[in-house]
Parts: C-alpha cells; structure tokens; sequence
C-alpha cells in the first residue's frame, strides 16, 4: 500500500533535549511506514541518546559532528541536504532555533538546514518560561515566515517538574504532520473532500439508544486517503472509539438529524462528498425525560424514520451543482447488487461501494473489506478482500476520475 511517507527521503535532526527518546520513537515509526530515514545528531543530543539507538530503528548510518571533519565532510551536509525530501528537527531546542532563525552555521545539522531547499518542519521541545520568552517567540516568528512549519509544542509536564507549554509533540502527531506535508501537490490537491464515518445513536430516554454495530474504521481510512492525495478533509463522525487523522477538520455529531444538518452545511464548496457512515435508518417517535423502566406503557419503543440524508444531498446538488461528485455506500445482507444500483439511481450518485455485511472479513469492526463498486452506467468492479486503508485508496482514486470527468 502507498502513502506519502512511503520511499520518502526524510532527514531527521535530534537537538538536545530530554524529549530526544521521543525522536527514536519517531524514527522507528517512519521506517515502518517505508520512509528512508537519515539522522543528524548534535553534540547535546549524544548526551541523551546515542547514534546507534537511530542505526537500529533506522538500518541505516545516523551522522554526528564527528563526520563533518571527516573525508568527505566538506560535502557531506551538501548531499544529505540535497537527497532529502524533507528536513524534520524533532526536537529542536531555544537554541537551535535562535541559530536556524539567524542563519548560525555552526554544526552539520545547522549547517545541513542552511543548504536544504525541501520542505522543513520542527517540533520544538522546551521549558515554558524558554518556549513563551520573546525572543524565541520572535525567532520562531521569523522561521514561520520562511514558510518552516511549526509542530507544537504541547501543554503537558515538562523534565523540570513544572507543567506548561514546551512539551514535545507525540511522535504519532508529528508523523501525521509530515504524512500531511508530504502529501502537497497530490491528485486532490486544492479539492475540498467531506467523508462521514461511524454510527448514529438515536436516544430514547437519558440512558438508551438506538444504534449500529459500525466502527467508523472505513470511513476514517477514507479521509486519511483524501489526505494523502493532498485533499482538504471534513470528517463528520458518529461516536466512534477512533483518533481522527491529522489534518482533517472534525466534526462530531450524534443522531442522523446532527449528521444531516453538518452534511448540508457542508456542501457549499464540497467538491466531493463519501458518504461511508452507516446511518441509521430509525429512531424513535418520543422520547422520555426519565429513565423508562420494564413493563412499563412507555416500554413499548415506537419508530419513525429517519432523514434521507442523500435524498436531500440530491436535491441540492440539482440546484445547486455541490458535490461535483457524491459517493454512497451500501451495507447490505442479500441482493447486494440489485440493491445497490437501486440505491445509486434513486440518490443520484456517482458511485456506490457496496459490501456484504456477512461475508466473512468484510463489514462492520474488522480491519478488512470485500466491496462491490457499482456505476450509474451500469457497470461494476468486485474489488478482492484487502484492508479497509487499500479500499479507500482504491475508492479516492475512484474520485479522482470522476472530478476530472466533471472539469472536462
């Protein structure tokens, strides 16, 4: 499976911090990812962590200042800065900053900065009295302006017992930033994507829902896919156990009214809209202040329909020309084909992802899915079982077709 930071060249810097364990963690991530990871350490740096912790995690060489003066040091901070397809400190130090803010060339990550011409991102790692003083405000400013991206730092408790902004980035959040930056210039780059995801809970008393057995799992590998082809992402999402991917704009909503009304809200400038939630079909005609106990006359639970939720995207579209492109998507127990192409001409879409909720590895929870994708011109592919992140690759590349049919 590709993503951005597949092959990706990265060159990872290590300043002196404490947070500098945070750094291997971020190394190893990136390599499971398939990233080429190169790592400069400075001399504070090697006070906290070693070059070999990095050559583990790594399998490959981890530079300090000791290789500036050797051989090929007059070069070597040329090369590593000329191969990289992105420059990350993480962390970077007051320090550091003060000298890439000023244009300090004085050791060979400092000096490897200054010939860099890729996108650059740090996460700065700091007391808070360091990180909140003007002149580090006033030398990170500067960094901003030269278009480097600033990763935190986070609220948190920081190596000197006090609690305060300084705390480094996780390395999870940090990956999800350089996921984002690697991604510019995609398929989908400039296009505004809205994916809902999860279940809807529709309550009947103060302790009691009607729900579904939906994840969000799929919906969640759609927006990340919309990401990394450099998408901009709504995510509007039912109550799901799932952290949303980095960059994406979140909203969370509740009952399939909530999820209609930020559904709508978003159409204006939506140029493609997946609607991969699993929506649900009823909720109920009252609902009670007070717990509704056994046996009691309120116990028998009445049911109404919920709202078409892509009846009224339709609508819209039809008047107003938003989404250019609108997916749906049909969980279905039989006649998943018949049922899927009447789903796909009575909502007007452009595409359907079907799948058998039975089938074994596909549907709701699992890591995997086995869908049907079917066409207004009645056309369908039957794509393999594969992980649900490779089926919304498939589906967002789907997407990029179909936008490119509609600027035709």
């Amino acid at each position: 499976m590709s993503t951005p930071l597949k092959d990706a060249r990265i060159l990872l810097g290590v300043t002196g911090s404490i947070a500098c364990y945070k750094a291997a963690d971020l190394a190893s991530k990136l390599h499971q990812a398939g990233s080429l990871v190169d790592v400069i350490l400075t001399g504070s740096a090697e006070r906290f962590i070693t070059p070999m912790t990095f050559q583990s995690v790594t399998g490959r060489r981890a530079y300090t200042d000791t290789d500036l003066w050797g051989g090929q040091g007059h070069v070597l901070h040329i090369g590593l800065a000329k191969d990289a397809d992105l420059l990350a400190i993480a962390p970077i130090t007051a320090n550091t900053i003060a000298k890439l803010s000023h244009g300090i060339a004085d050791n060979l990550l400092s000096l490897t900065a200054l010939a860099a011409s890729c996108p650059f991102l740090i996460a700065p790692a700091m007391d808070g009295g360091m990180y909140s003083h003007p002149a580090t405000q006033a030398n990170i400013k500067i960094l901003e302006q030269r278009r480097v991206v600033v990763a935190g730092p986070a609220q948190g408790h920081l190596a000197s017992g006090q609690a305060g902004m300084g705390r480094m980035l996780e390395p999870e959040d940090i990956l999800g930033n350089l996921r984002r930056i690697l991604a510019r210039g995609g398929a989908l780059d400039g296009r505004k994507l809205v994916v809902s995801a999860g279940p809807t809970r529709e309550p009947f008393d103060p302790v009691r829902f009607i729900s579904n057995h939906s994840s969000g799992k799929q919906g969640f590998a759609l927006a990340q896919a919309g990401l990394d082809l450099g998408a901009q992402v709504t995510l509007i999402s039912g109550p799901v156990d799932l952290q949303p991917p980095h960059g994406t704009h979140t909203v969370n909503v509740q009952t399939a009214a909530e999820m209609l009304q930020a559904v709508m809200s978003s159409l204006p400038d939506c140029d493609a809209l997946v609607m991969a939630a699993a929506v649900g079909d009823f909720s109920p005609a009252g609902y009670s202040d007070g717990k509704i106990k056994k046996g009691s006359p309120e116990s028998e639970i009445r049911l109404k329909n919920t709202p078409d939720i892509l009846g009224e995207v339709a609508k819209y579209k039809d008047r107003c020309h938003r989404p250019l492109v609108t997916v749906g998507f049909a969980a279905e127990t039989q006649d998943l084909l018949a049922n899927a192409r009447g789903k796909l001409a009575a909502k007007k879409l452009d595409l359907i992802v079907a799948n058998d909720i039975t089938t074994e590895g596909a549907g709701f929870k699992v890591d995997t899915n086995d869908v049907l994708l079917v066409y207004p011109d009645g056309t369908s592919q039957d794509l393999p079982l594969m992980s649900k992140a490779e089926v919304a690759q498939t589906v967002m590349l789907r997407i990029v077709d179909l936008l490119g049919n509609q600027a035709d």
